[in-house]
């Protein structure tokens, strides 16, 4: 990986193709995409050997907590949150179900909607695993201070902004 690189990476408003540099220019270890799909598949795969002890996938812990803090959402809203398909999130759900610590109910004006809601069960089983999740995090920010995660964390919600096709 060159590390050579000292031209403009964005390249500001108007990028001329003559000058737009190569991937190579840039460099694995300068492509912010790159670094953050190796940070967060890295993030996963160690919140999923933690999540085994507590009888939870990645997949049903990112449900729980964002039912936890939510209250109740509907399947596309919570797929939408918790960055899951929505096949995916309907076979978790049921399974979620199975264990008592999620609910599903209809919505009276219309049966074919329904809310999911966490039970206190499924509260619970969140908050046993949320002491492991939190030292993954401090860990994952370990060096970096509250400065710097709040400008990490404000270009993130810029990234966000731009990429976006949810509301939510």
């Amino acid at each position: 990986m060159d590390e050579r690189f000292t031209g403009g990476i964005l390249g500001g408003d108007g990028v001329d193709p003559a000058t737009r540099p190569t991937l190579g220019e840039i460099g694995l270890n300068h492509f912010a995409p790159y670094l953050m799909n190796r940070v967060m598949a890295r993030w996963n795969a160690n919140l999923a050997e933690d999540l085994k002890a507590h009888d939870l996938t990645t997949t049903k812990m990112r449900a729980l907590a964002v039912l936890c803090l939510s209250g109740s959402l509907t399947i596309n809203e919570l797929s939408v949150y918790a960055v899951t398909e929505q096949s995916t999130m309907s076979r978790t759900l049921d399974a979620l179900e199975d264990q008592g610590l999620i609910r599903r109910v209809p919505r009276p004006e219309d049966m074919r909607v329904r809310d999911v809601s966490v039970t206190e069960e499924g509260r619970a089983a969140f908050d046993s695993f949320w002491p492991v999740m939190y030292e993954d995090f401090r860990a994952l920010f370990d060096g970096v201070d509250d400065e710097e995660y709040r400008a990490f964390v404000a270009t993130l919600h810029k990234l966000l902004r731009n990429i976006r096709k949810h509301e939510l």
